[in-house]
């Protein structure tokens, strides 16, 4: 995926199962949008009236999972938001990136910022990490992504969840499971799919960098 001296990555999670190693760490102690992704979730969950054992019946996910994402000690992956917020009835993006109030948004490639680490459900590691490139616009239905994937966990899930993907790689060799195909991806090569077929991506050796738009459905 990549040679000589390694780069920083870039994790992007339109997808519940790309990851990386992370630090756990409280709220107060992250830094940027990887705090305010857990503050987003438990401040719209609290607004509305929704304990952790409830939120745990309406997704499936295990309560102490939640609370260790709440607390920033799990950075959830894009499949896990966007399930978490078809049940909180907020939109995906304004869980990953915030609430925009622009009509449109022109991002130069030296405003990119890194808005989320994802790990995996034990937060033992990174999956990926990713920047939005659009996260200024307000009643966005899709959130495009530029995102540096790593190698799978040995205890990744694939992930099922509503909506669309589509990614184009850029640099490395992706790995790619939808249903019960198996797919390597090089730079130039896309994919689109639906979100509701079981799916894994990550990069195939080292790390991979992807293009990925995620419409939420």
């Amino acid at each position: 995926m990549e040679t000589g001296e390694k780069k920083p990555h870039i994790n992007v999670d339109y997808f519940e199962d790309l990851t990386g190693d992370i630090t756990p760490d409280t709220c107060s102690q992250a830094e940027g949008s990887e705090a305010d992704i857990g503050q987003r979730i438990k401040t719209i969950r609290q607004a509305k009236g929704i304990s952790l054992d409830e939120l745990s019946n309406l997704t499936g996910f295990d309560v102490d999972l939640l609370a260790s994402i709440e607390n920033c000690e799990v950075q959830p992956q894009l499949g896990t938001a966007i399930k978490l917020s078809k049940a909180l009835d907020s939109a995906f993006g304004r869980l990953v990136s915030g609430v925009g109030e622009q009509l449109y948004a022109i991002t130069r490639k030296s405003d990119q910022k890194i808005v989320h680490r994802s790990t995996s459900q034990k937060g033992k590691k990174q999956a990926y990490t990713y920047k939005s490139l659009a996260p200024e616009v307000k009643g966005r239905h899709m959130e495009s992504l530029i995102v540096e994937l790593e190698e799978a966990a040995s205890d990744a899930d694939r992930s099922i969840h509503d909506g669309e993907e589509f990614i184009y790689v850029l640099e490395g060799s992706v790995s790619l499971d939808i249903g019960d195909d198996h797919f390597e991806l090089s730079p130039g090569d896309s994919a689109y799919y639906l979100s509701t077929t079981p799916h894994l991506i990550a990069a195939a050796i080292g790390t991979a960098t992807i293009l990925a738009v995620l419409y939420e459905g």
